[in-house]
């Protein structure tokens, strides 16, 4: 049976929850304190972005099993205002909110498996996927 929840994001205690949810998951699916703290991280990244650039979305997080693998995947998405130049926002150092300039690429850097979909004015829909090792 696959776990599956979603938290929405439209508050700061939305990103409270999704990071919880994450790591609760994290810990049922059998990843190790490390990877707990990674998936954890990453969570609060993609949920802190989608409440400070489109003020609400929705983050999904779902167990995966995939080739005899096993994993999660989180889902972060929004219908903010897109994100105009995904190359430059993929760049370690940029940011457009004052912080370390971590971000996106932190979050490709702490999962396996990372995809992004954005379209100015409609939205963006981040895909991450953590393995089991």
């Amino acid at each position: 049976m696959q776990v599956q929840t979603h938290v929405d994001i439209n508050s700061e205690w939305g990103i409270v929850a999704a990071r919880q949810a994450g790591r609760k998951l994290a810990r049922e699916v059998g990843f190790g304190s490390v990877d707990q703290a990674r998936i954890t991280t990453a969570i609060s990244e993609l949920a802190r972005n989608i409440y400070l650039y489109a003020n609400q979305g929705q983050i999904r997080i779902e167990e995966v099993a995939e080739s005899g693998k096993r994993g999660m995947k989180i889902i972060a998405s929004d219908e903010g205002p897109g994100i105009k130049d995904l190359r430059r926002v993929m760049e370690d150092g940029f940011t457009t909110s004052g912080g370390l300039g971590a971000g996106l690429p932190g979050v490709k850097r702490l999962m396996d498996d990372f995809g992004i979909e954005s379209e100015p004015d409609q939205g963006t829909v981040i895909t991450a996927v953590k393995w089991l090792r």
